[in-house]
């Protein structure tokens, strides 16, 4: 008959902190994998609502027969200069979007004086490629540093 002892029983400092290091590891590349995912989806949404402010200004255009005149690059949610206040409204679209992010991250609009071109624009987190369209106009907001436009 056999007695055990103590010392044959549980795990090694060693041991356990391994396996703690291990799990620190895997939590790390998953935890990493998840934020370029988030980045990837507020670019697409990004992407979704130049869309959807586009096909709102169409709409504009089609009833006005020229676009929302704004010659100096403002966010498009704006009280004073923004889409809202030019016209834009419940009629073409429910709500005016604006970045995902919030804070200081805007989307910005800029047509020229007749009102027949329009650029919209975006910071994008992660480089998706092309436009869906061609800007007209100068660039949106250079000061914000915008990454992506779309025009007529």
């Amino acid at each position: 008959m056999r007695i055990r002892t103590d010392k044959t029983r549980g795990f090694t400092l060693i041991e356990l902190l391994v396996v703690i290091a291990i799990i620190g590891l895997l939590s790390s590349v998953i935890l990493a994998s998840l934020n370029s995912a988030r980045k990837k989806s507020r670019d697409a949404r990004r992407e979704a609502d130049l869309k959807e402010i586009q096909t709102a200004l169409e709409l504009y255009y089609n009833d006005v027969n020229k676009y929302p005149v704004v010659t100096v690059a403002s966010a498009v949610s704006d009280g004073s200069n923004g889409l809202a206040a030019k016209g834009v409204n419940a009629t073409y679209m429910s709500s005016i979007p604006d970045d995902p992010l919030g804070g200081s991250a805007h989307y910005y609009y800029i047509s020229n004086a007749s009102g027949q071109y329009y650029c919209i624009g975006a910071t994008l987190e992660v480089s998706t490629g092309a436009p869906v369209g061609s800007c007209n106009t100068t660039t949106v907001d250079p000061a914000n540093g915008t990454t992506y436009k779309v025009g007529p």
